[in-house]
Protein backbone atom coordinates (compact mmCIF):
# COMPACT_ATOMS: atom_id res chain seq x y z
CA UNK A 1 0.00 0.00 0.00
CA UNK A 2 1.41 3.50 -0.96
CA UNK A 3 0.84 6.37 0.80
CA UNK A 4 1.39 10.18 -0.17
CA UNK A 5 0.86 12.06 3.64
CA UNK A 6 0.75 16.17 3.78
CA UNK A 7 1.11 17.12 7.31
CA UNK A 8 0.00 20.61 7.96
CA UNK A 9 1.98 22.46 11.33
CA UNK A 10 -0.23 23.47 14.01
CA UNK A 11 0.80 26.58 16.46
CA UNK A 12 -1.57 25.00 18.92
CA UNK A 13 -3.77 22.32 19.22
CA UNK A 14 -5.37 22.40 22.15
CA UNK A 15 -8.33 20.16 22.57
CA UNK A 16 -10.82 22.38 25.32
CA UNK A 17 -14.30 20.85 25.80
CA UNK A 18 -16.65 24.14 26.59
CA UNK A 19 -19.88 24.40 28.42
CA UNK A 20 -22.52 24.05 25.51
CA UNK A 21 -25.50 26.96 25.83
CA UNK A 22 -29.10 27.35 24.70
CA UNK A 23 -29.26 28.38 21.30
CA UNK A 24 -30.17 32.07 20.88
CA UNK A 25 -30.45 34.26 17.92
CA UNK A 26 -27.64 36.34 17.11
CA UNK A 27 -28.37 39.54 17.93
CA UNK A 28 -28.82 43.07 15.15
CA UNK A 29 -25.06 42.98 13.91
CA UNK A 30 -23.76 46.98 15.21
CA UNK A 31 -21.78 48.22 12.10
CA UNK A 32 -21.22 52.55 12.89
CA UNK A 33 -18.27 51.90 14.73
CA UNK A 34 -14.80 49.47 13.31
CA UNK A 35 -15.15 47.27 16.11
CA UNK A 36 -19.19 46.65 15.87
CA UNK A 37 -18.03 45.63 12.11
CA UNK A 38 -15.52 43.52 13.40
CA UNK A 39 -18.24 41.83 15.55
CA UNK A 40 -20.44 41.61 12.42
CA UNK A 41 -17.74 40.12 10.46
CA UNK A 42 -16.98 37.25 13.00
CA UNK A 43 -20.92 36.52 13.27
CA UNK A 44 -21.56 35.21 9.90
CA UNK A 45 -19.81 33.41 7.37
CA UNK A 46 -19.23 35.06 4.16
CA UNK A 47 -20.36 32.84 0.66
CA UNK A 48 -18.92 34.85 -2.30
CA UNK A 49 -22.03 35.22 -4.87
CA UNK A 50 -20.60 37.10 -7.55
CA UNK A 51 -17.75 39.55 -8.77
CA UNK A 52 -17.31 42.68 -11.00
CA UNK A 53 -14.38 44.48 -12.56
CA UNK A 54 -13.79 47.80 -12.69
CA UNK A 55 -17.24 48.60 -15.31
CA UNK A 56 -19.68 46.08 -13.09
CA UNK A 57 -18.43 43.35 -16.12
CA UNK A 58 -18.78 39.65 -14.53
CA UNK A 59 -15.54 38.12 -13.33
CA UNK A 60 -15.91 34.63 -14.80
CA UNK A 61 -12.70 33.23 -12.88
CA UNK A 62 -14.36 34.13 -9.61
CA UNK A 63 -18.51 32.92 -10.66
CA UNK A 64 -19.68 30.28 -8.35
CA UNK A 65 -18.84 26.74 -8.74
CA UNK A 66 -21.33 23.84 -8.57
CA UNK A 67 -19.52 21.78 -5.28
CA UNK A 68 -16.97 24.08 -5.19
CA UNK A 69 -18.27 27.56 -2.57
CA UNK A 70 -16.12 30.38 -1.43
CA UNK A 71 -17.03 30.89 2.17
CA UNK A 72 -15.03 33.27 4.09
CA UNK A 73 -14.60 32.80 8.00
CA UNK A 74 -13.49 35.78 10.38
CA UNK A 75 -12.06 34.76 13.81
CA UNK A 76 -10.29 37.21 16.16
CA UNK A 77 -7.43 38.68 13.64
CA UNK A 78 -7.72 35.48 11.40
CA UNK A 79 -9.18 35.46 8.46
CA UNK A 80 -9.88 31.80 6.79
CA UNK A 81 -11.22 31.28 3.41
CA UNK A 82 -12.10 28.03 1.78
CA UNK A 83 -11.25 28.82 -2.11
CA UNK A 84 -12.23 26.63 -5.14
CA UNK A 85 -9.71 24.58 -4.39
CA UNK A 86 -7.35 24.83 -1.57
CA UNK A 87 -8.55 26.57 1.71
CA UNK A 88 -6.34 30.19 2.26
CA UNK A 89 -5.42 31.40 5.63
CA UNK A 90 -3.75 34.59 7.20
CA UNK A 91 -4.34 37.71 9.63
CA UNK A 92 -6.60 40.64 9.03
CA UNK A 93 -7.27 43.98 9.89
CA UNK A 94 -9.41 46.83 9.76
CA UNK A 95 -8.15 50.04 9.34
CA UNK A 96 -9.93 53.81 10.77
CA UNK A 97 -11.26 54.11 6.81
CA UNK A 98 -13.08 50.42 7.39
CA UNK A 99 -10.62 49.33 4.57
CA UNK A 100 -10.07 45.23 5.09
CA UNK A 101 -6.19 44.47 4.77
CA UNK A 102 -5.14 40.79 4.75
CA UNK A 103 -1.50 39.73 5.59
CA UNK A 104 0.76 36.77 5.80
CA UNK A 105 -1.70 34.29 3.71
CA UNK A 106 -0.58 31.02 3.25
CA UNK A 107 -2.65 28.20 1.49
CA UNK A 108 -3.19 23.86 1.52
CA UNK A 109 -1.48 22.58 -1.29
CA UNK A 110 -4.42 20.10 -2.59
CA UNK A 111 -4.40 19.21 -6.46
CA UNK A 112 -7.68 20.25 -8.88
CA UNK A 113 -8.59 21.42 -11.74
CA UNK A 114 -6.39 23.75 -13.08
CA UNK A 115 -9.51 25.98 -13.73
CA UNK A 116 -10.24 25.69 -10.27
CA UNK A 117 -6.55 26.56 -8.89
CA UNK A 118 -6.23 29.45 -11.21
CA UNK A 119 -9.42 30.95 -9.82
CA UNK A 120 -7.83 30.61 -5.95
CA UNK A 121 -4.43 32.54 -7.78
CA UNK A 122 -7.22 35.23 -8.57
CA UNK A 123 -8.77 35.66 -5.45
CA UNK A 124 -5.51 36.06 -3.71
CA UNK A 125 -4.83 38.44 -6.18
CA UNK A 126 -7.34 40.58 -5.27
CA UNK A 127 -7.73 40.41 -1.90
CA UNK A 128 -3.45 41.31 -1.98
CA UNK A 129 -4.62 45.04 -1.21
CA UNK A 130 -6.48 46.75 0.99
CA UNK A 131 -10.59 46.87 -0.06
CA UNK A 132 -13.31 49.33 1.24
CA UNK A 133 -15.93 47.36 3.28
CA UNK A 134 -19.17 48.21 2.74
CA UNK A 135 -22.47 46.36 4.42
CA UNK A 136 -25.79 46.15 4.06
CA UNK A 137 -27.66 44.76 6.91
CA UNK A 138 -31.25 42.91 6.51
CA UNK A 139 -32.61 39.08 6.93
CA UNK A 140 -29.98 38.67 5.01
CA UNK A 141 -26.50 40.27 5.36
CA UNK A 142 -24.63 41.64 2.14
CA UNK A 143 -20.66 41.98 2.11
CA UNK A 144 -19.35 43.78 -0.36
CA UNK A 145 -15.39 44.44 -0.70
CA UNK A 146 -13.99 46.75 -3.48
CA UNK A 147 -10.96 47.59 -4.64
CA UNK A 148 -9.12 50.69 -5.30
CA UNK A 149 -9.36 49.61 -8.72
CA UNK A 150 -13.12 49.37 -8.29
CA UNK A 151 -13.10 45.44 -8.56
CA UNK A 152 -16.10 44.34 -6.22
CA UNK A 153 -16.33 40.88 -4.53
CA UNK A 154 -19.93 40.45 -3.17
CA UNK A 155 -20.77 37.86 -0.27
CA UNK A 156 -23.43 36.71 1.71
CA UNK A 157 -23.99 36.01 5.15
CA UNK A 158 -25.16 33.17 7.47
CA UNK A 159 -24.99 33.29 11.26
CA UNK A 160 -22.38 31.26 12.56
CA UNK A 161 -22.68 28.27 14.43
CA UNK A 162 -21.49 29.96 17.41
CA UNK A 163 -23.79 32.93 16.90
CA UNK A 164 -26.51 30.52 17.27
CA UNK A 165 -25.52 27.86 19.83
CA UNK A 166 -22.42 29.61 21.43
CA UNK A 167 -18.78 28.38 21.97
CA UNK A 168 -18.42 24.65 20.73
CA UNK A 169 -16.10 21.87 21.56
CA UNK A 170 -13.02 21.33 19.97
CA UNK A 171 -12.42 17.79 18.96
CA UNK A 172 -10.14 15.67 16.73
CA UNK A 173 -11.38 13.26 14.43
CA UNK A 174 -9.95 10.65 12.34
CA UNK A 175 -11.69 10.20 9.04
CA UNK A 176 -11.12 6.45 7.44
CA UNK A 177 -10.00 6.65 3.52
CA UNK A 178 -13.25 4.57 3.40
CA UNK A 179 -16.54 5.15 3.99
CA UNK A 180 -19.65 2.51 5.34
CA UNK A 181 -22.97 1.24 4.80
CA UNK A 182 -25.50 2.77 7.00
CA UNK A 183 -28.74 2.70 7.51
CA UNK A 184 -29.07 6.79 8.05
CA UNK A 185 -26.64 8.00 6.13
CA UNK A 186 -26.70 12.19 5.83
CA UNK A 187 -27.59 13.73 2.22
CA UNK A 188 -26.59 13.66 -0.18
CA UNK A 189 -24.31 11.13 0.94
CA UNK A 190 -24.88 6.90 0.22
CA UNK A 191 -22.86 6.13 2.85
CA UNK A 192 -21.37 7.69 6.36
CA UNK A 193 -17.97 8.16 7.11
CA UNK A 194 -16.13 5.89 9.85
CA UNK A 195 -14.76 8.38 12.40
CA UNK A 196 -12.22 8.21 15.73
CA UNK A 197 -11.39 10.43 17.88
CA UNK A 198 -7.79 11.23 17.98
CA UNK A 199 -5.54 13.35 20.77
CA UNK A 200 -2.92 16.11 20.82
CA UNK A 201 -0.80 18.17 22.96
CA UNK A 202 0.13 22.10 22.93
CA UNK A 203 2.81 21.27 20.41
CA UNK A 204 0.83 19.42 17.95
CA UNK A 205 2.61 15.68 18.92
CA UNK A 206 -0.04 12.76 19.05
CA UNK A 207 -0.83 11.46 22.71
CA UNK A 208 -3.15 8.60 23.87
CA UNK A 209 -4.73 5.78 22.15
CA UNK A 210 -7.27 7.09 19.48
CA UNK A 211 -10.68 6.27 20.29
CA UNK A 212 -12.57 3.15 18.76
CA UNK A 213 -13.81 3.53 15.07
CA UNK A 214 -17.61 4.19 14.93
CA UNK A 215 -19.84 5.37 12.43
CA UNK A 216 -20.66 9.18 11.58
CA UNK A 217 -24.33 9.37 11.02
CA UNK A 218 -24.19 13.47 10.80
CA UNK A 219 -22.05 15.70 8.11
CA UNK A 220 -18.85 17.68 9.08
CA UNK A 221 -20.12 21.13 7.24
CA UNK A 222 -16.99 22.23 5.12
CA UNK A 223 -15.31 19.23 4.42
CA UNK A 224 -15.92 17.36 1.54
CA UNK A 225 -14.29 13.36 1.68
CA UNK A 226 -12.41 11.75 -1.11
CA UNK A 227 -13.05 8.00 -1.54
CA UNK A 228 -9.33 6.44 -0.33
CA UNK A 229 -8.48 9.96 1.61
CA UNK A 230 -7.74 9.26 5.05
CA UNK A 231 -8.05 12.40 7.25
CA UNK A 232 -7.01 13.93 10.57
CA UNK A 233 -9.51 16.93 11.62
CA UNK A 234 -9.91 19.66 14.40
CA UNK A 235 -13.56 19.66 14.36
CA UNK A 236 -15.90 22.32 16.53
CA UNK A 237 -18.68 20.15 18.07
CA UNK A 238 -21.98 22.02 18.83
CA UNK A 239 -25.06 20.57 21.07
CA UNK A 240 -28.18 22.02 18.85
CA UNK A 241 -31.47 23.25 20.83
CA UNK A 242 -33.80 22.81 19.77
CA UNK A 243 -33.54 20.20 16.96
CA UNK A 244 -35.61 20.49 14.53
CA UNK A 245 -37.88 17.35 13.27
CA UNK A 246 -35.47 15.05 11.93
CA UNK A 247 -32.36 16.66 12.96
CA UNK A 248 -29.47 15.35 14.72
CA UNK A 249 -28.59 17.62 17.98
CA UNK A 250 -24.78 17.40 17.24
CA UNK A 251 -22.86 19.53 14.82
CA UNK A 252 -20.18 19.36 13.41
CA UNK A 253 -18.03 21.74 11.79
CA UNK A 254 -14.72 21.80 10.24
CA UNK A 255 -11.87 23.98 11.64
CA UNK A 256 -8.78 22.27 10.15
CA UNK A 257 -7.53 19.77 8.15
CA UNK A 258 -4.07 18.70 10.43
CA UNK A 259 -3.22 15.60 7.75
CA UNK A 260 -4.24 14.19 4.59
CA UNK A 261 -3.22 10.63 3.78
CA UNK A 262 -3.82 9.22 0.10
CA UNK A 263 -4.45 5.21 0.46
CA UNK A 264 -4.07 3.23 -2.40
CA UNK A 265 -5.46 -0.39 -2.49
Amino acid sequence: MKALRMTFVLAAVLCACVQQKERVAPPEPVTTTRDGLVQTLERYRWSLESATDSQNRVVEALSPRKGHPVVFDFSGTRLSIQGFCNRMMGTYRINAAQQLAVDGTASTNMACDPALMQADAVLSGVLAKPMQVELDNGPKPTLRLVSTSNETLTLTGQATPEALYGPGALIFLEVSARPVACTDPPPPNTRCLQVRERHFDAQGLNIGVPGEWRTLHESIEGFTHREGERNVLRVKRFNRTPVRPGASSTLYVLDLIIETEIVTP
